[in-house]
Protein backbone atom coordinates (compact mmCIF):
# COMPACT_ATOMS: atom_id res chain seq x y z
CA UNK A 1 0.00 0.00 0.00
CA UNK A 2 2.80 2.43 0.89
CA UNK A 3 6.35 2.46 -0.45
CA UNK A 4 8.78 4.81 1.22
CA UNK A 5 12.28 5.64 0.06
CA UNK A 6 15.04 8.20 0.44
CA UNK A 7 16.54 7.53 3.84
CA UNK A 8 20.24 7.22 4.43
CA UNK A 9 23.32 8.49 6.23
CA UNK A 10 24.18 12.17 6.08
CA UNK A 11 26.42 14.55 7.98
CA UNK A 12 24.96 17.23 10.21
CA UNK A 13 23.88 20.19 8.15
CA UNK A 14 23.11 18.03 5.15
CA UNK A 15 19.86 17.26 3.37
CA UNK A 16 17.73 14.28 2.47
CA UNK A 17 14.44 13.89 0.67
CA UNK A 18 11.99 11.18 1.60
CA UNK A 19 9.27 9.96 -0.75
CA UNK A 20 6.26 7.78 -0.12
CA UNK A 21 3.99 6.45 -2.85
CA UNK A 22 0.51 5.36 -1.84
CA UNK A 23 -1.54 2.98 -3.90
CA UNK A 24 -5.12 1.86 -3.89
CA UNK A 25 -6.96 4.96 -2.79
CA UNK A 26 -6.99 8.70 -2.40
CA UNK A 27 -6.13 9.94 1.05
CA UNK A 28 -7.08 12.94 3.12
CA UNK A 29 -3.95 13.25 5.24
CA UNK A 30 -0.48 12.16 4.21
CA UNK A 31 2.39 12.56 6.58
CA UNK A 32 5.59 11.49 8.20
CA UNK A 33 6.28 10.26 11.72
CA UNK A 34 9.56 9.23 13.24
CA UNK A 35 10.74 7.02 16.04
CA UNK A 36 14.16 7.25 17.60
CA UNK A 37 15.58 4.41 19.74
CA UNK A 38 13.95 4.36 23.14
CA UNK A 39 11.45 7.06 22.23
CA UNK A 40 7.82 7.15 21.21
CA UNK A 41 6.79 7.65 17.63
CA UNK A 42 6.13 11.31 16.96
CA UNK A 43 4.56 13.36 14.23
CA UNK A 44 7.07 15.15 12.01
CA UNK A 45 4.76 16.75 9.47
CA UNK A 46 1.53 16.12 7.65
CA UNK A 47 -0.37 17.64 4.79
CA UNK A 48 -3.98 17.60 3.68
CA UNK A 49 -5.09 16.96 0.14
CA UNK A 50 -5.70 20.68 -0.17
CA UNK A 51 -2.14 21.49 0.88
CA UNK A 52 -2.56 22.59 4.49
CA UNK A 53 0.42 21.57 6.57
CA UNK A 54 1.49 21.23 10.13
CA UNK A 55 4.93 20.51 11.56
CA UNK A 56 6.54 19.48 14.79
CA UNK A 57 8.17 22.48 16.43
CA UNK A 58 11.55 20.75 16.26
CA UNK A 59 11.54 20.69 12.44
CA UNK A 60 9.85 23.97 11.58
CA UNK A 61 11.97 26.01 9.20
CA UNK A 62 14.13 23.01 8.27
CA UNK A 63 11.72 20.43 6.86
CA UNK A 64 9.15 20.88 4.13
CA UNK A 65 6.34 18.47 3.38
CA UNK A 66 4.63 18.40 0.01
CA UNK A 67 2.43 16.08 -1.98
CA UNK A 68 1.65 15.32 -5.59
CA UNK A 69 -1.99 14.28 -5.71
CA UNK A 70 -1.73 13.06 -9.27
CA UNK A 71 0.99 10.63 -8.22
CA UNK A 72 -0.48 9.96 -4.77
CA UNK A 73 2.94 10.71 -3.35
CA UNK A 74 4.10 12.63 -0.31
CA UNK A 75 7.58 14.07 0.09
CA UNK A 76 9.61 15.31 3.01
CA UNK A 77 12.51 17.59 2.20
CA UNK A 78 14.82 17.68 5.19
CA UNK A 79 17.46 20.39 5.33
CA UNK A 80 19.93 21.44 8.01
CA UNK A 81 19.74 17.98 9.50
CA UNK A 82 20.84 17.47 13.09
CA UNK A 83 21.99 14.34 14.91
CA UNK A 84 18.75 14.47 16.90
CA UNK A 85 16.84 13.93 13.66
CA UNK A 86 18.22 10.39 13.57
CA UNK A 87 15.29 7.99 13.59
CA UNK A 88 13.24 5.61 11.54
CA UNK A 89 10.82 7.68 9.50
CA UNK A 90 7.39 6.27 8.73
CA UNK A 91 4.97 7.38 6.09
CA UNK A 92 1.35 7.54 7.21
CA UNK A 93 -1.84 8.11 5.25
CA UNK A 94 -5.40 8.54 6.44
CA UNK A 95 -8.51 8.07 4.36
CA UNK A 96 -11.28 10.62 4.12
CA UNK A 97 -13.38 10.40 7.23
CA UNK A 98 -10.52 8.81 9.13
CA UNK A 99 -11.81 5.29 8.72
CA UNK A 100 -8.56 3.82 7.44
CA UNK A 101 -5.03 4.53 8.56
CA UNK A 102 -1.99 3.00 6.88
CA UNK A 103 1.73 2.93 7.68
CA UNK A 104 4.74 2.46 5.48
CA UNK A 105 7.60 0.13 6.32
CA UNK A 106 9.90 2.82 7.69
CA UNK A 107 13.11 4.24 6.33
CA UNK A 108 16.20 4.89 8.42
CA UNK A 109 17.65 8.39 8.59
CA UNK A 110 20.99 8.72 10.35
CA UNK A 111 22.67 12.08 10.88
CA UNK A 112 26.27 11.99 11.99
CA UNK A 113 27.87 14.81 13.98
Amino acid sequence: QLQASGGGLVQAGGSLRLSCVASGSIFSFMGWYRQAPGKQRELVARITRGGSTNYADSVKGRFTISRDNAKNTVYLQMNSLKPEDTAVYYCNVVSFGGKNDYWGQGTQVTVSS
